[in-house]
């Protein structure tokens, strides 16, 4: 007799054999025994976690005669078992919808299940991956799955439920499977190698579940090839080089080097790891899962249960988060996971490998910006000219947890170190007088850092030691007058003369950010004489006299009123002055002579 692998000869033949699906095999079992079991069914979930053998044993259930009804557990034993087992059962149709996708084979499908079963109680239908069937074929089923005869059940499996449609998913029970726990495959593992009479150390147990990744069925095909690559006892060793992965204790030397910030060391052992033929995007994986254990060994510690490896893999990704702050880890983990995703499009794979081992080793010589900070605002307390150089980064910088304060001074980085050490209530007492304007002399610094450009050299003048709220001006706000005059010398000097005779009788004022002229005309008026060139210059010259950025809103509802007088360069003393400053009159007057005899204001007929 040929020889059948693990994940056959041990397929699961109950629903107490099913391993980390209890809410799945706990729902159906209850189901049949207040037959309450439905006509159609989704299964969906992970690769190799149990969603056929699940149908198989709900179908086996279902048509078991050991009893004149469906029977929470199969016997396993009668005919219909047997045969559903050996999957050669007449009324038990399994269908590869990955083949069988179109139209016509549903069509043929719907066809042949209005005939009863040959033998059983119920006619199943298993299709398998689901979501390969076209839109077309669902449309064809829709009708037969939402009222189908009494003796039909329909099982669908799948591993994207997302590409059912919404149409086929409510007209069927969907149960969602898990992935398989790394305890549960690691226990699994250990019974199975018991039944084979055969001894594995526990790491490579470890190693095996964690090259499943969630599926039991993975987990069995790489035992089945560790078993036969092996000569004896199942080592970690043999596992590791079956599976490609790199060897024992390398991932922490690399995060050694990183530490170090050796950049030639890391090289080296990339170099070492490729040369013995390791695949970079592989090792870039472990790498990142090793990353990935360090943070959460470093937030959870070493012992938690969040960690799904081996006691040894433990002890490694502890000595590693001693190595670094939480935040450094995540940084690297960022840098990885960025480097894992560029390796599976890139070319040259090596390089790209390469480089973000690199930036990882570079990342070590980086300051936290607040660190930064503390530095050279403490450099600005001491006397003496500060030197031109920059700033040098000590090796032993990220021990510290904060400068030391000079003075009175209290720096960003130093409270925020204080506030994640110390409650609340200690570092109110701590912390000194409450936070207000700082006295410069105070800090004993001859002026503040600015940052965004050079700091000042250091000049000791005598008075310069005074508080910043005494030395700053008052700032008044400018005059309606002002920003009237300016606004309209604007508009004036840009040739728009009708502009200014309109504005310069309306009501103005400044409220708040806005500068708001309200005239006696309609919006239309003001919507056809005021420009949006006109209004950019206007809200300019409004601005520089203000000092900061306004608005120029022009209103209708003011009140006719005599203009005020303004400057010479705007009004020029009268109307005909105006005149003869108007660009147009003035080119009249060059061209052909003409001379001003009448000047009509418009005010005047108002």
């Amino acid at each position: 007799m040929s020889y059948q692998v693990l994940a056959r000869k041990y397929r699961p033949q109950k629903f107490s054999e099913v391993i980390g699906q209890e809410h799945v095999t706990r729902t159906l079992k209850n189901a049949i025994e207040q037959g309450r079991t439905a006509h159609g069914y989704i299964f969906s979930g992970h690769r190799g976690i149990g969603k056929t053998t699940v149908a198989r044993i709900l179908a086996m259930a279902l048509n078991c005669r050991s009893q004149d009804h469906p029977v929470p557990e199969p016997c396993g034993i009668c005919e219909s078992c047997t045969e559903i087992r050996a999957g050669n059962s007449v009324d038990v149709i399994e269908i590869d919808a990955a083949t069988n996708r179109g139209i016509d084979e549903i069509r043929e499908l719907r066809e042949a299940a209005r005939y009863r079963p040959a033998r059983d109680r119920f006619k199943i239908y298993i299709l398998d991956e689901a979501h390969q069937i076209t839109d077309a074929a669902f449309n064809a089923l829709l009708k037969t799955l939402e009222e189908p005869p009494g003796h039909v059940v329909f099982m669908l499996a799948t591993t994207q439920p997302e590409d059912i449609p919404q149409t086929i998913r409510s007209r069927c029970q969907h149960f969602s499977f898990r992935a398989v726990r790394f305890e549960e495959i690691m226990g699994q593992l250990r019974d199975l190698l018991g039944r084979e009479k055969l001894e594995a150390d526990e790491d490579a147990l470890a190693l095996l579940a964690e090259a499943g990744d969630g599926s039991m069925r993975d987990a069995l095909s790489i035992l089945d090839q560790a078993i036969a690559s092996s000569t004896g006892r199942l080592t970690a060793e043999a596992v590791r080089q079956l599976v490609g992965a790199a060897p024992s204790g390398v991932l922490e030397e690399v995060m050694q080097a990183v530490s170090r910030s050796g950049s030639e060391e890391v090289l080296r052992l990339a170099d070492k790891l490729i040369s013995e033929g390791q695949n970079p995007t592989h090792f870039a994986r472990q790498l990142v899962r090793f990353l990935r254990n360090a943070v959460v060994a470093k937030v959870a510690g070493k012992d938690s249960a969040l960690l799904q490896i081996s006691s040894d893999e433990r002890a490694r990704v502890a000595r590693i988060a001693d190595l670094f702050s939480e935040e450094d880890l995540a940084r690297h983990l960022q840098i990885m996971l960025r480097t894992h995703g560029e390796l599976g499009y890139k070319q040259e794979q090596r390089f790209h490998l390469e480089l973000g081992l690199l930036k990882m080793a570079h990342a070590q010589r980086l300051l936290p910006i607040e660190q930064l900070l503390t530095e050279v605002a403490g450099a600005a307390g001491t006397t003496g000219p500060r030197p031109a150089s920059r700033p040098s980064v000590i090796s032993d910088a990220r021990a510290s947890s904060a400068a030391p304060a000079r003075g009175n001074f209290v720096s960003p980085f130093a409270a925020d170190s204080a506030r994640k050490s110390s409650s609340k209530s200690e570092l109110s007492a701590e912390s000194g007088p409450a936070a207000g304007p700082r006295n410069v002399a105070n800090m004993g610094a001859p002026a503040p850092v600015i940052m965004g450009s050079a700091v000042p050299e250091h000049e000791d003048r005598p008075g310069s030691a005074v508080a910043l709220q005494e030395s700053a001006p008052e700032v008044t706000p400018p005059s309606v007058d002002r920003v009237r005059n300016a606004v309209l010398n604007a508009l004036g000097e840009a040739g728009q003369p009708m502009l200014v005779s309109m504005l310069e009788i309306g009501e103005w004022a400044v409220e708040g950010s806005d500068v708001v002229v309200r005239l006696a005309v309609s919006a239309t008026v003001i919507d056809m004489s005021v420009s949006a060139d006109s209004k950019r210059l206007a809200i300019a010259a409004a601005s520089g006299v203000i000092g900061r950025p306004v608005k120029l809103k022009v209103l209708p509802g003011g009140t006719a009123q005599a203009a005020p007088a303004r400057p010479a360069s705007a009004s020029n003393g009268s109307g005909r002055g105006r005149a003869e400053q108007d660009p147009i009159v003035r080119r009249m007057q060059e061209k052909f002579g003409a001379e001003i005899r009448t000047i009509i204001d418009q005010r005047d007929k108002k």
